[in-house]
């Protein structure tokens, strides 16, 4: 592809990423970004909703079945579309540049920017386990700083934050396996298999446990990111299904492995009342030390989802600025001749993350727009279907098994989450679909430039 440079000299455009990530990287990078803080809190919701020890562990699984079969349908989507830009891509290609803008669109200005936001925010409260007396400003400022630094690095080089994703990955699993082993070990209170008082709450019925299976569908969400960077691979038409289908299998593993240790060690009726249940579980093993070692899990585990958001979100942005429907295209579309890194747009979302910490509003945000993201993700997976029917000729080096029953179990869910998140969330269901369409006079403005 012919380079054209800038007149500054500082920037490139026409160029694609270079291609530096390999298989073991791309894996950690979809751990890294599914497991975050969910995992050493959600235990309680989901036994609460599930009403039993036995129903608790049964959603986890249940929820990591069609999390996997969501995961073994877009791999074969994201192995023929390989390409920067992840569901942004696959969006346009099997259903128009329109629907992939008003995706995009959200996630860039709202989704993407917010999320890191939220996770920068509460990386420092982990923080003020160990450093106390910080004030709402203090830890704002901190929040910030601990951003640009992530930012930094991913500016200067996308394999130094797929390497950094690596060593984080690595030293957040190594608390959930000490939890794991001894908790399995030394646990005394055997909730799943005795039957008592504390362990068997209350029976809920069929909507309590899809309650709990809803519960364990968010704390898997994430997986797709790692579609983004799909120009970036080495070889993204077998790493890309691999590093999901591999990815996925250790996080709905260490998902239910750590949820069964926790009701090995506490009674399932205080998991249920606690906050914390994780490093309670923690606490009752090894004391106090017990309790940081865990606050530290968290504080590293946050971090790297914190990494992974950024160095996956970005992309999207990119992508669509490298097609012209983003505003400013020129500007975000730039390769940093130095770095080769979008740095522009990495700057962009940092700016707009900032003013999301400062403001506090990234809660109301993210939440405005989680029900219109899973639209787009039951598209993904059903673009299976078209992907088969309309472009048999591009090449596949990877099908999903056991089609059409894997993508159907994984649309299943997915209609699942926005049924029960209208239901619950009417308000912020109907406030996202608008936003997102705010978009819309916006992508024929860039349109009508064009012409």
């Amino acid at each position: 592809m012919e380079v054209q440079k800038l007149q500054n000299g500082d920037d490139i455009i026409n160029k694609e990423l270079k291609k530096e990530i390999g298989l073991s990287e791309a894996i950690t990078v979809v751990i890294g970004v599914v497991i975050g803080s969910g995992i050493f809190f959600k235990a309680s919701s989901v036994f609460k909703s599930a009403g039993s020890p036995a129903l608790g562990i049964l959603a986890w699984i249940v929820g990591g079945l069609i999390t996997m079969a969501s995961a073994l349908t877009v791999a074969e989507v994201a192995a023929a579309i390989p390409k920067t830009g992840g569901i942004f891509v696959y969006i346009k290609e099997l259903y128009g540049e329109k629907w992939a803008f008003l995706f995009g669109w959200m996630q860039a200005i709202i989704y993407v920017p917010g999320v890191t936001a939220a996770l920068a925010i509460i990386f420092v409260t982990q923080l003020t386990y160990f450093i106390e007396d910080m004030t709402i400003l203090q830890q704002k400022l901190l929040a910030i700083v601990v951003l640009l630094f992530i930012a930094s690095i991913n500016m200067i080089s996308t394999k130094l934050g797929s390497k950094m994703q690596l060593v984080i990955t690595i030293a957040k699993l190594i608390p959930i396996f000490v939890i794991v082993v001894f908790g399995l070990i030394n646990g005394d209170a055997h909730s799943l298999t005795v039957h008592n008082t504390n362990a068997t709450v209350s029976t809920t019925g069929i909507a309590g446990f899809g309650s709990a299976i809803l519960a364990t569908l968010w704390a898997y969400d994430g997986w797709a990111g790692i579609g983004n960077m799909a120009g970036e691979l080495k070889n993204p038409q077998k790493d890309l299904p691999k590093s999901i289908i591999i990815g996925m299998l250790v996080i709905i593993t260490v998902y239910i492995l750590v949820n069964v240790a926790i009701i090995n060690i506490m009674p399932v009726k205080s998991v249920i009342e606690s906050s914390k249940a994780a490093s309670d579980a923690a606490t009752i093993l090894f004391g106090k030390k017990g309790a940081a070692l865990i606050t530290i899990g968290i504080i590293i585990s946050i971090f790297g989802t914190l990494n992974g958001y950024l160095m996956t979100g970005v992309r999207i942005p990119f992508a669509m600025s490298q097609d012209n429907i983003f505003p400013f295209a020129t500007i975000f579309k730039r390769i940093n001749k130095k770095f080769e890194t979008p740095a522009n747009i990495i700057v962009l979302e940092s700016i707009l993350s900032i003013l999301y910490i400062l403001s506090g509003s990234f809660d109301t945000l993210t939440n405005l727009v989680v029900f219109v993201m899973w639209i787009f993700f039951i598209m993904s997976v059903a673009g299976v279907f078209i992907l088969r029917k309309k472009h048999s000729n591009l090449e596949r080096p990877y099908k999903v098994p056991f089609y059409p029953v894997t993508p159907l179990i994984g649309i299943l869910g997915g209609f699942y989450i926005l049924i029960s998140t209208f239901i619950t969330d009417t308000f912020n269901a109907v406030y996202g679909i608008i936003i997102t369409l705010i978009g819309l006079p916006i992508y024929f403005y860039l349109k009508k430039k064009e012409l």
